[in-house]
C-alpha cells in the first residue's frame, strides 16, 4: 500500500523541484513513508520515477484502445489518438509535464524509456508515408521531425499551461501530422470527421497519483497485503462467494474469509448482492465492490512476487 504513497509523492516531488533535483528524500518525506520502506519497494529515485511513467503510459494506452482507435483510417487514427492522449493530458496534467517534459532531464532509465516511446509514435506517423501514391515518396525521417516537432509544442505548452488546454491545439498538431502524407486538402478533409466516442474516463481501471494528494488517505482501515488481494479478487471476478474469493486471494482458512468479508462489508468496501436469502443454508453470498471499493482498488498496486505479513 505504501508503493501508491511514494508514487504520488514522486509526482509531487516532480512537480515542486523538477526531476533532477528530487531525491529519496524528497520523495519519501511527501509520501509520509520512511526511506527504508522505499528501498524497500524501489531500487533508487530514478526507478520510483520511471515507474509513475510507464503507468502513465499503460493508462493512455488503456484509453486508446477502449476508444477504438486502431481501427480508424491512418490519418482519422492521428486525430483520434492525438484526441485521446491530449485529453488524458489536460485532466493529468502533473502527469504530462513529469512524462513529457521533465522525463528528458532523466538518466539513462529515463532516456531509454522515452526513446521507446518516441519510437513508437514514428512508427504510427511513418505509416502514412507507406500508404501508397504521391506519400512514398516522402523522405523517411519525415515521421521523426514531426513526432520532434509535436512533443516540442506540446512541452511548451504544458510548460505555459495555456487556457484551454492542450487539447485545444489538436486540429492544428493533427494536421502537422499529416500534411507531409496526405497535402493539404487530405488534412482539412481529416478535421471534418467526428471523433470516436469514448468511456468516461472514471470507468477505466487504472492508478492516478496526483500531486500531493494521498490516494488512500481516506480510506476507513489500514490495507493490509491480505486485504488488498481479496478486494483484487472481488474486482476480477464480481459475484464470487466467500469460498472463491478465499481461493483467489489465497487464504485458505474459511472462517477467516468471512470475517474479513463482513468486514469490508461494514466498511462499504464490498456488497452482498446474493439478496435477502443469501444465509440461507446452501446459498453462497455473492460478492462486489462498492463505488468506493472500486476506488480504492483502483489505487492499489499488487505484485504477484511480494510476499508480506498478511495478518
Amino acid at each position: 500500500m505504501q508503493r501508491s504513497r511514494l508514487l504520488g509523492g514522486a509526482v509531487a516531488a516532480v512537480e515542486e523541484l523538477g526531476w533532477t533535483n528530487v531525491t529519496v528524500a524528497s520523495i519519501a518525506s511527501r509520501a509520509r513513508v520512511s526511506r527504508k520502506t522505499f528501498y524497500d519497494l524501489f531500487d533508487d529515485r530514478e526507478d520510483c520515477l520511471l515507474e509513475v511513467c510507464e503507468d502513465t503510459l499503460e493508462r493512455v494506452l488503456a484509453e486508446l484502445r477502449a476508444a477504438k482507435v486502431g481501427e480508424l483510417p491512418w490519418s482519422e487514427r492521428v486525430r483520434a489518438g492525438l484526441w485521446v492522449i491530449l485529453g488524458f493530458f489536460d485532466r493529468e496534467p502533473e502527469l504530462a509535464r513529469m512524462c513529457v517534459v521533465e522525463s528528458a532531464h532523466g538518466g539513462p532509465g529515463a532516456r531509454a524509456w522515452r526513446s521507446d516511446v518516441l519510437e513508437r509514435l514514428i512508427v504510427v506517423v511513418d505509416e502514412g508515408r507507406l500508404r501508397g501514391g504521391g506519400a512514398v515518396e516522402v523522405p523517411g525521417l519525415m515521421a521523426e521531425g514531426v513526432v520532434g516537432a509535436v512533443l516540442s509544442i506540446l512541452s511548451r505548452l504544458l510548460m505555459v499551461g495555456e487556457g484551454g488546454g492542450v487539447v485545444g491545439a489538436l486540429d492544428e498538431l493533427a494536421s502537422l501530422v499529416v500534411l507531409p502524407y496526405v497535402g493539404a486538402k487530405g488534412a482539412r478533409a481529416m478535421r471534418k470527421r467526428p471523433l470516436p466516442q469514448t468511456p468516461p474516463p472514471s470507468s477505466l481501471q487504472s492508478r492516478i497519483y496526483h500531486a500531493g494528494e494521498d490516494p488512500l488517505a481516506d480510506i476507513p482501515m489500514r490495507l493490509t497485503y491480505r486485504t488488498a488481494r481479496v478486494l483484487e479478487a472481488a474486482a476480477q471476478h464480481p459475484g464470487a462467494s466467500n469460498r472463491q474469493i478465499g481461493e483467489l486471494a489465497g487464504i485458505p482458512d474459511q472462517g477467516q474469509v468471512s470475517k474479513l468479508l463482513a468486514r469490508l462489508q461494514n466498511l462499504g468496501l464490498l456488497t452482498n448482492t446474493a439478496g435477502r436469502d443469501a444465509h440461507t443454508k446452501g446459498t453462497p453470498n455473492a460478492w462486489r465492490l462498492t463505488s468506493l471499493g472500486e476506488r480504492v482498488t483502483e489505487q492499489l498496486h499488487l505484485d504477484t512476487d511480494l510476499h508480506k505479513d498478511s495478518t
